[in-house]
């Protein structure tokens, strides 16, 4: 019989570039099943997605009641009860001067956040960071500077994006406040000599970055991207799909920064795998976005919705207690590997989005020998994923639920992984 992946070779295009070629059948917290009933402790979660774990028993009962209720109602057409319960509970835990708006991805709801941007503020220009990753759409696309393969045949109708760095702590020969400074001189030079910052609609900025190498901001960069945006008039955007909803040990990472933006994107795991996204906008500008200015048909659908409710509740003071004192075992567990191994350059992250970057004694990525240690770490039973601009950071994204025993597991494989990696490619 073929396997899941053989069959996939005659009817999927290869443009979805997959991490494995696990078939998967079945998953429960944790772990996934695959199609010969192997189990993989899954350090992955759907790229961020499952954070209360693999069919979560109290979201799977929230879906199945909403399923004989209400399967589709259309936000565009009729207000229903799941829709406003989960908005109702947003605005709580985020701030009572903010609505709400669903839509079905990341990259629309970033898409969305950047139309309310243009749409109050009646200016055109978009501003984003070097590494970032926003999305595949074309606006999105435009904005993530992270991979020029995301951009690659479509440079001609990307709408115009300006780029300047953002920080990176860790691979410069520059102190912390520095770097910071390096950047923002960027963004006063951009205004002086190429965007007039009456012009600018926005800036659209990761509290952590993603797919540029689970890099956190710096505080002090934040701050003055918020007095910057304050003293212009501008639009200060948080993308959290990533960083949001328990990952980074609270709710979203600006909790941890103590810095409110005008607008924050959530998607991943706001409902734990049913597709759904918000954008997060305060009150004064989202009550300007005209009736009709956006839209979608599927958008807040109810199943997703009511799984979303259920996160929220899943979520509570003592979940994100866990996660941060998971995410600080998981840190220390790896700093010492660190120690261990003179190959892994840093450690990084907040709560339990955490990326450890390999490079050679020469400072160069060590690109090939990521992917190896991933490859080994998967035939032991544990599901990686990379990221960084040269794919050399492995980072840690597992569901949020994950106890002690699970981080030890992991990290003895990895462990493993890197010895048995490094001995192939004739290194210490």
């Amino acid at each position: 019989m073929k396997s899941l992946y053989e069959r996939s070779l005659a009817v999927l295009p290869p443009v979805a570039q997959r991490a494995t070629k696990l078939g998967i059948v079945k998953g429960n917290g944790a772990y996934l099943t695959d199609e010969n009933g192997e189990k993989y402790l899954d350090f992955a979660a759907g790229v961020g997605v499952v954070n209360c774990g693999h069919n979560n028993p109290v979201v799977v009962k929230a879906v199945e009641k909403q399923l004989h209720e209400l399967v589709h109602g259309g936000h565009n057409v009729v207000y229903y009860p799941s829709y406003i319960e989960l908005a109702e509970k947003l605005v709580a835990r985020v701030g009572r001067d903010y609505k709400v708006y669903f839509s079905n991805s990341g990259a629309e709801a970033n898409e969305g956040a950047v139309k309310l941007a243009l749409s109050v503020t009646k200016r055109s220009g978009i501003i984003a960071f070097t590494r970032s990753f926003h999305g595949r759409t074309l606006l999105t696309a435009a904005m993530t500077a992270s991979n020029a393969q995301y951009r690659k045949n479509y440079e001609g109708v990307l709408p115009p994006v300006y780029h300047v760095d953002f920080p990176d702590i860790y691979n410069t020969s520059l102190t912390k406040e520095k770097e910071v400074a390096r950047c923002l001189g960027q963004l006063e030079q951009l205004f002086h000599n190429v965007l007039a910052p009456s012009q600018a609609a926005c800036i659209v900025v990761e509290p952590v970055q993603g797919e540029g190498g689970y890099l956190p901001a710096p505080k002090e960069f934040l701050v003055k991207l918020r007095e910057i945006c304050d003293r212009y008039g501008i639009f200060l955007i948080f993308d959290e799909v990533q960083s949001g909803y328990g990952r980074t040990g609270n709710l979203f990472a600006k909790d941890h920064y103590g810095i409110q933006p005008d607008v924050l994107t959530s998607a991943k795991g706001i409902a734990n795998g049913i597709p759904l996204s918000a954008v997060i906008g305060k009150k004064k500008y989202m009550d300007q976005w005209e009736p009709g200015a956006h839209g979608g048909t599927f958008g807040g659908n109810p199943l997703a919705c009511a799984a979303g409710s259920a996160v929220l509740d899943i979520m509570d003071d003592d979940f994100l207690q866990h996660v941060r004192k998971t995410g600080a075992y998981f840190t220390a567990e790896l700093q010492k590997l660190q120690q261990k191994y003179s190959i892994i350059s840093s450690v990084r992250g907040l709560g339990l989005m955490i990326g450890i970057e390999f490079r050679q004694a020469d400072g160069k990525p060590a690109t090939e020998l990521v992917a190896a240690i991933r490859e080994e770490a998967l035939n032991e039973h544990l599901i990686l994923l990379n990221c960084g601009v040269f794919h050399n950071v492995i980072r840690f994204i597992p569901p949020l639920i994950i106890e002690r025993s699970e981080v030890d597991k992991a990290i003895a494989i990895l462990d493993k992984s890197i010895g048995l990696s490094l001995k192939k490619a004739g290194e210490n």
